[in-house]
């Protein structure tokens, strides 16, 4: 692309975030300050939203319509599994962990490997491609091993596609405006997560549909996102990427990278599936479908936070509001433990989806943030792959405990760990300034 910089890459040390702006605008004028931003002029086109260029608008509208066709199989997959194929409830609990065992795993190969090819968009739409592939077995499935396959596929897809694009955002977002855009991605996506079970709900409640007609409605919207992706969203080529041979690039991340990967582990460690909020809701005495009305609150209190937040998170250091988040979580598991009345269920799934806007995009952020643009598939998809392996110990936790213990110790545990890691993170603010990583990595002499 003409006029980029082709200065030698550097790994700087930014004192304050107005430096990272204004490095950053001298870097799009060709000034001295070097930011070697990736190709965002290639995606710059007009947008909608203001202060997000036209692909990660695009990216968003995909998985808005990706989620919406996952949301309306899951909740309907374990009726499915136990009532029309007749499978053992331990069965659907070893589909379950191994699918998102897959998924976890995937992400920082996928990752890597986008870095080392250069390209990122044949994996995102292999990946979703795969996911559609999933949704279209699970709704032809009449044995439920045959549903282990599927949902293999499905989470297969999710592990390929997840950090490529996250790093193709990445890619197509000055760093001044990371927040703002895993944000708006993170919105998108969770809108989904509101309107794919009020379809299914829908199409099971006032049509009457039979669920694997369901099933197979939501292989529709899969295939539309991939069409989207073909169609619409254009690839960067990732500039700056090591070569393999120059050795494993995590190893040679900034120190701020390790460090916040440290907290965010010991934080994941208590932070178990929803599901067992689910269950601690219908256990001290809500009904099912009030329990589906307050997950959908939860959801939509996440979409209407999380572009906000991502917008504040390029105004301040964003490892203060990582910390926020963490307490706001500690405080909404400590309420979960001492639960009560089922009046207080509908304020903590609220207060939860401010946890999820604060932590999540902002997360992305901070790794995209450390990471060097031809890098960014690694370092995501170490920090996915983490977080994910750390969720599956967590939850066996947690159901060890609520089955030995009670049910509001996994919630006090959960809460212990997160106070843990806001100390932690708010020890790394003390500790000195943020470490921002600008071009490549030198590679090894």
């Amino acid at each position: 692309m003409e006029g980029r910089r082709t200065a030698p890459p550097v790994l700087i040390m930014s004192t304050s975030s107005s430096e990272s702006t204004a490095a950053g605008a001298q870097a799009e004028a060709g000034g001295p300050a070097g930011i070697q931003e990736p190709e965002i002029a290639a995606v710059e086109a007009p947008s909608p939203v203001p202060g997000v260029t036209r692909n990660v608008f695009l990216l968003g509208v995909v998985s808005l319509v990706a989620d919406i066709a996952s949301e309306m199989a899951y909740p309907l997959i374990p009726v499915f599994l136990t009532s029309t194929l007749g499978a053992p409830v331990a069965a659907m609990g070893a589909i379950e962990g191994v699918a998102e065992g897959t998924a976890s795993s995937l992400k920082v190969a996928s990752g890597w490997f986008s870095d080392r090819v250069g390209r990122r968009k044949g994996l995102v739409t292999a990946g979703y491609a795969l996911s559609a592939l999933g949704k279209a077995l699970l709704a032809l499935a009449f044995v439920w091993p045959q549903v282990f396959i599927a949902r293999f596929v499905d989470r297969f897809g999710k592990g390929v596609r997840t950090s490529p694009r996250d790093a193709l955002i990445a890619d197509g977002t000055p760093l001044s405006l990371l927040g703002r855009a895993f944000g708006f991605h993170r919105a998108m996506d969770t809108a989904g997560a509101v309107v794919g079970p009020l379809i299914a709900l829908l199409l099971v409640g006032a049509f009457s549909l039979p669920i694997r007609t369901v099933l197979l409605v939501a292989v529709v919207p899969g295939v539309v996102t991939v069409a989207l992706l073909l169609v619409l969203v254009r690839d960067i080529p990732v500039k700056g990427a090591v070569p393999a041979e120059a050795g494993d690039p995590p190893s040679r991340a900034p120190s701020a990278y390790w460090a916040f990967l440290a907290v965010v582990l010991v934080f994941a460690i208590g932070n178990s599936s929803d599901t067992f909020l689910i269950l601690r809701a219908k256990d001290v005495g809500l009904s099912v479908s009030l329990v589906v009305v307050a997950y959908v609150a939860f959801n939509i209190s996440y979409t209407l936070l999380s572009m906000p937040a991502g917008v504040v998170s390029d105004r301040v250091d964003r490892r203060l509001l990582y910390t926020l988040g963490l307490v706001i979580f500690g405080l909404v598991y400590l309420g979960f433990a001492w639960l009560p009345s089922t009046a207080w269920v509908w304020p903590l799934f609220v207060v939860y989806g401010c946890y999820m806007a604060l932590t999540e995009g902002t997360g992305r952020a901070l790794v995209a943030e450390a990471a060097p643009s031809g890098q960014r598939g690694t370092f995501l998809g170490l920090y996915h792959t983490s977080v994910g392996l750390a969720a599956v110990l967590a939850s066996v936790m947690a159901g060890l405990l609520w089955q030995t213990v009670a049910p509001a110790a996994p919630f006090a545990v959960g809460a212990g760990m997160a106070f843990a890691a806001a100390a932690l993170m708010l020890l790394l603010v003390a500790m000195g300034p943020r470490l921002k990583a600008t071009g490549t990595l030198p590679p090894p002499q």
